[in-house]
């Protein structure tokens, strides 16, 4: 009697210690999966839809480089023909109509480096020039990547803008669109490789290591160029406090 219930207790104290395994198992795999996710790429989306018309997203700036006037004016608007019917940023005026003057619209409060970046586009107006674009690693207002599609050219270009000069580094030509038509605009950044889509079609890939460092990111266009944005997406980012 006293064999058989030496037993039954020894069973129960294997069948607690396997109840035990399995619970810290279980703790185990919950800490590492919440581990992968914070190690998860950031990612960053501007939301505009709880912003009054006209009024600017928080940390976001208009600036310009090479201004000989005042800067463009740019502002949240409603508008049932984006591609979500949500509202759009848009380059409302500009001012400075000269034909160097590059419209900022950007934000130093996220930093990327590597990683993803996009947009949707409408070219809205402009003679001198038309469309515009996105920026990143940008230092500052002169220091910073571009890329842009112009529908009077009729191309999808990418730049560096060093101390404000502008150097091209790749283009595809051809890749007209009717009035009105948004435009989806995307770059992938991994250390010295840059590609860029144009409507998901791959447009350019090539190596570049000028601007090496994290930088701002945002909005670009050109002289009189008036266009609206929406859907600006940036994965993998850290987010600055500095203004």
């Amino acid at each position: 009697m006293n064999t058989r219930r030496a037993g039954h207790f020894l069973l129960r104290i294997l069948d607690a210690s396997l109840h035990w395994t399995k619970w810290l198992f279980s703790v185990l795999l919950l800490s590492l999966g919440s581990a992968a996710a914070q190690d998860a790429p950031g990612e960053y989306r501007l939301t505009l839809d709880k912003i009054a018309a006209g009024q600017s997203p928080t940390g976001w700036v208009a600036a310009a480089t090479n201004p000989s006037g005042p800067l463009a004016q740019w502002g949240v608007a409603a508008d049932a023909a984006s591609p979500d019917r949500e509202k759009v940023l848009t380059l409302e005026r500009t001012l400075d109509k000269s034909p160097g003057v590059f419209n900022l619209y950007w934000t130093n409060q996220v930093l990327f480096q590597n990683g993803e970046i996009k947009v949707r586009m409408r070219a809205n107006s402009g003679s001198t020039d038309q469309g515009g674009g996105l920026i990143w690693r940008a230092t500052d207002v002169n220091n910073y990547y571009v890329a842009r599609y112009n529908p009077l050219e009729s191309n999808f270009r990418l730049y560096v803008v060093k101390q404000g000069e502008r150097t091209m580094l790749a283009s595809r030509e051809r890749v007209g669109s009717a009035p009105g038509q948004w435009i989806g605009l995307r770059v992938t950044h991994q250390g010295r490789r840059i590609q860029g889509w144009l409507n998901e079609s791959l447009a350019w890939d090539i190596n570049d290591a000028q601007l090496p460092v994290a930088g701002g990111v945002g909005l670009w266009s050109k002289a009189d160029a008036a266009s609206s944005f929406a859907g600006f997406v940036v994965r993998n980012v850290s987010m600055s406090h500095g203004e």
